[in-house]
């Protein structure tokens, strides 16, 4: 029988952790992790999920839709109205590329770290 995995944690490159931990702490309503710091930032989630964010010195940002320097991964956040929604997170610093694949059935959007992440009806 195969050892059982739980997956406990997430973990994005960036160049300030604290920044972006904030940006996503906005955006999810989750909790900070009382030891974040300008090395390593964490959000807990209620699920036990831990969404971590790590300062990686020369930080260079995906570029999205270009794949110059990849995205890596991405996440789909599910949302009841699209545009609420985008307008939202634009106000707390997201940004929108103009390649939009499918704008009626998502929305790609990048945090202030340059992560493509995207807006599902849902």
């Amino acid at each position: 029988m195969s050892p059982q995995m739980r997956l406990r944690a997430i973990t994005l490159d960036c160049a300030d952790p604290l920044a972006l931990a904030a940006f996503y702490e906005q955006a999810t309503g989750l909790e900070p992790h009382p030891k974040s710091d300008a090395d390593f930032a964490g959000l807990n989630c209620e699920d036990e999920l831990f969404i971590g964010f790590q300062r990686v010195d020369d930080y260079r940002a995906p570029s999205w839709p270009d794949q110059t320097v990849p995205q890596q991964f991405h996440f789909d956040f599910a949302v009841d109205d699209l545009d609420e929604a985008e307008a939202r997170l634009l106000e707390l610093g997201a940004s929108k590329p103009d390649y939009q694949p499918n704008e009626d059935r998502w929305r790609v959007l990048t945090d202030p770290a340059g992560h493509p992440f995207c807006l599902v009806k849902g």
